[in-house]
């Protein structure tokens, strides 16, 4: 399942730092095992000002939590979505991407990311984020139900 990626208010994602090694790998090339997290991303803001966070696992495995952290959602993606957003995530190359993404046009109503992988983490709303960061969140599943 994939989601249309970033779409429209800004706030602050609620997600702790990582700093660089830390995590779940020593890197974004090293694969988690299949029971470890292989990204959390949050998004917050939008019209409705909500917050959800996506954790995938290693082997694709995958729950929608909602601002409390409580459970909104689960599903496993597929194979091939799994090697698309493993794709995605080593282009985007973590440890290169600015810790937060600035320079883009304002977007009243927009969304705020903070996406965790390979123990770095970086964040920044949906007119600023890099390519490579958006082609992260188009391959994640919906950040909210159907």
């Amino acid at each position: 399942m994939t989601s249309t990626g970033p779409a429209a208010s800004t706030g602050p994602a609620a997600s702790p730092s990582l700093s660089p090694g830390a995590g779940t790998s020593a890197g974004t090339s090293a694969a988690p095992a299949p029971g470890e997290t292989l990204v959390r991303v949050t998004r917050s803001g939008g019209f409705a000002g909500e917050t959800h966070t996506l954790v995938v696992k290693g082997d694709g495995s995958w729950s929608r939590l909602d601002a409390k952290a409580g459970p909104e959602g689960s599903g496993k993606l597929s194979e091939g979505e799994l090697a698309a957003l493993r794709t995605a995530l080593r282009e985007a190359d973590f440890a290169r991407q600015p810790r937060i993404a600035t320079g883009g046009p304002k977007i009243y109503d927009g969304f705020f990311y903070a996406f965790a992988h390979g123990g770095y983490e970086v964040a920044g709303e949906e007119g600023s984020l890099p390519p490579a960061l958006v082609k992260v969140a188009q391959a994640l599943p919906p950040f909210t139900r159907g």
